[in-house]
């Protein structure tokens, strides 16, 4: 069952203001609903080194439709270099929840 919805990670640093993110991709219709999880800590392999940093998981529920303006928009506001952007495709789920996802960001005008 193709749903046409997807779930997309992304981390971004603890003292990030994640509620500002979520908000704006929320408005500007890229996202239905983006959860900002509590403060991780992230261990990674990062130009020739192994880093650790406290960061927070970004899960956005979305289209795949709006994925490229979302992923364009995210690389506007994200502060890394090289955000995580990690798309998951949604297999199944309840049928209002999805249809809720669609409506919400689908374009208006």
């Amino acid at each position: 069952m193709d749903t046409n919805c997807v779930i997309v990670l992304t981390t971004i640093g603890s003292g990030t203001d994640g509620q500002s993110l979520a908000a704006v991709l929320v408005h500007e219709r890229l996202a239905a609903c983006v959860n900002v999880l509590p403060e991780m800590e992230s261990t990674y392999r990062w130009k020739g080194g192994v880093e650790s940093e406290r960061e927070r998981q970004v899960v956005i529920k979305t289209t795949a439709d709006r994925v490229p303006a979302l992923q364009a928009r995210l690389h506007e506001l994200h502060p890394y270099e090289l955000p995580e952007f990690l798309v998951l495709a949604v297999g199944t789920g309840s049928e209002k929840f999805l249809e809720w996802i669609k409506a919400s960001t689908a374009k208006t005008g």
